[in-house]
C-alpha cells in the first residue's frame, strides 16, 4: 500500500514536489485556490480546497496522511509547521520561513516526529553540502552565490517571482547575517555588492542577504560563513530606492483617511509585473566553495550549478532545483533512512554519506547537476 503524502500549498513550487512525489507515493495537494490545484488532476493527484491558515482545519487535514510537505508561503510557515508537529506528524518544509526553527524542537521531540526545514535549494542544498564536508574536514570557510533569474531580461525589472513574491520583498529588507572571523556580522540586506563572471551566464551582481539562516548556530567553530543573493547588474540601486523610500514598509499611513501599508500597495503593483509570462524561461545559477583543511592539506570543494527551465514538462529551474531536494528528504523519511526526531535543517540531513549520495543522485536523475570541482 502506498504511503500517503500531504503537500501543503499549490504554488510552482508545491506542484513540482506534488508531481514528483506522485510516482511513488498516494499524493493529495491542499490549496485555498481552486484554480492553482487544477492542473493537477491529469498527474492522478488528489487535491483539495481549503483554507490552511484555518489551524484548526489543518489539524484535522494532516491525520490521514503518513508525512506532510509545507510548501506554503513564508509568513504562514511557522504556524503551519507548529500545527502539523502538534497533530503528530512528520514533515519536510519549504516555506523559509523568518522564525527559528529550533523553537519547534522542543514539541517535535514530545511528539516524537521528524520535521526537515529550510529543505530547498539554497537555503536547502547548501546546508546539505556543508552538513557533509563539516565531519570530514577542518572548514574554513563556506560561502554560497544563488539565484534565480529570467532568461530574457526586460526592462525595468529583469526580473520574475517563481516563489512567493511576498517572501521576495522579504530578502530585500530583512537584515542579512554572515559569520566573519568567528563572529557574527549584521548588515542591512543588499549590502557589499559584487560583479561576479559565471561561465554560461555571464556577469551577475551579488550582494548580502539572509540565507545562512541556522548554520549561524549548527555549524558554530567555522570562521567565515556567508550566502549572498544574485541579480542582474543594476538591480540594487532600483531596489535601495524602493526600500529606502518606504515602498516595502509595513507600517501603516494615513491616504486619504484609509489606513494602508505601503507594502500591500507596491505587491498590488510589482507582482503582476514580476509573474512569469506563458512559455517564458528562467535559471538557477549557484556556487559553493567550501575551504578548509582535509588529510593536513588546503582544499577546496567547488559546487557549481545552471539549471534551466525543463521545455519538455515546462517545470520552472526554481521549482526543479527547490522541488526535488524536497523530494529527496521526503524519500528518505519515508524510507526509514533518515529518523533523527526533533527539528533538522538540511545540514544534518548531508552528515551522512548515504544520505548526500542519495540526495545527489536524486537530483541528477531529474536533470539537477551539481558539478564537483576540487582545488588543493
Amino acid at each position: 500500500m502506498k504511503k500517503k503524502v500531504l503537500v501543503l500549498g499549490a504554488g510552482l513550487v508545491g506542484n513540482a514536489i506534488a508531481i514528483d512525489l506522485a510516482k511513488t507515493y498516494n499524493v493529495t495537494s491542499a490549496d485555498v485556490r481552486p484554480e492553482a490545484l487544477g492542473a493537477l488532476a491529469q498527474h492522478g493527484i488528489k487535491t483539495c480546497q481549503a483554507d490552511l491558515s484555518d489551524l484548526d482545519l489543518l489539524h484535522a487535514l494532516v491525520q490521514p496522511f503518513d508525512l506532510v510537505v509545507g510548501a506554503v508561503p513564508g509568513f504562514m510557515g511557522f504556524q503551519t509547521a507548529r500545527t502539523v508537529i502538534e497533530a503528530g506528524r512528520n514533515m519536510v518544509d519549504i516555506s523559509f520561513f523568518p522564525e527559528d526553527p529550533f523553537l519547534l524542537d522542543d514539541l517535535a521531540r514530545h511528539q516524537n516526529v521528524t520535521i526537515v526545514t529550510d529543505c530547498g535549494v539554497a537555503p536547502g542544498m547548501g546546508n546539505i553540502i556543508l552538513g557533509y564536508h563539516r565531519p570530514r574536514m577542518q572548514v574554513q570557510s563556506y560561502e554560497c552565490l544563488v539565484g534565480g533569474l529570467p532568461i530574457v531580461r526586460e526592462w525595468p525589472y529583469e526580473y520574475k517571482a517563481v516563489f512567493s513574491p511576498i517572501d521576495v520583498i522579504e530578502e530585500y529588507t530583512r537584515p542579512a547575517r554572515y559569520v566573519q572571523n568567528g563572529a557574527i556580522v549584521v548588515r542591512e540586506a543588499l549590502s557589499d555588492a559584487e560583479l561576479i563572471h559565471f561561465p554560461g551566464v555571464g556577469t551577475l551582481e551579488s550582494w548580502n542577504s539572509d540565507g545562512l539562516r541556522t548554520l549561524i548556530h549548527t555549524m558554530q567553530g567555522i570562521p567565515d560563513m556567508i550566502e549572498k543573493t544574485l541579480r542582474y547588474p543594476g538591480c540594487i540601486e532600483y531596489l535601495r530606492m524602493l526600500r529606502d523610500s518606504g515602498f516595502f514598509s509595513k507600517e501603516e499611513i494615513d491616504v486619504n483617511g484609509m489606513r494602508v501599508r505601503p507594502l500591500d500597495v507596491t505587491a498590488q503593483l510589482l507582482f503582476p509585473l514580476w509573474k512569469l509570462k506563458p512559455g517564458e524561461e528562467e535559471f538557477t545559477v549557484m556556487r559553493i566553495r567550501v575551504k578548509g583543511i582535509e588529510d593536513g592539506l588546503s582544499v577546496t570543494y567547488e559546487y557549481n550549478l545552471l539549471d534551466r527551465t525543463d521545455r519538455a514538462t515546462g517545470t520552472l529551474s526554481m521549482a526543479r532545483t527547490t522541488g526535488y531536494t524536497c523530494t529527496a528528504a521526503v524519500q528518505l523519511v519515508l524510507d526509514g533512512k533518515f529518523t533523527r526526531r526533533g527539528i533538522s535543517p538540511p545540514e544534518y540531513l548531508g552528515e551522512e554519506e548515504y544520505n548526500f549520495k542519495y540526495i545527489r543522485d536524486h537530483l541528477a536523475a531529474r536533470g539537477v547537476h551539481y558539478a564537483l570541482t576540487v582545488k588543493e
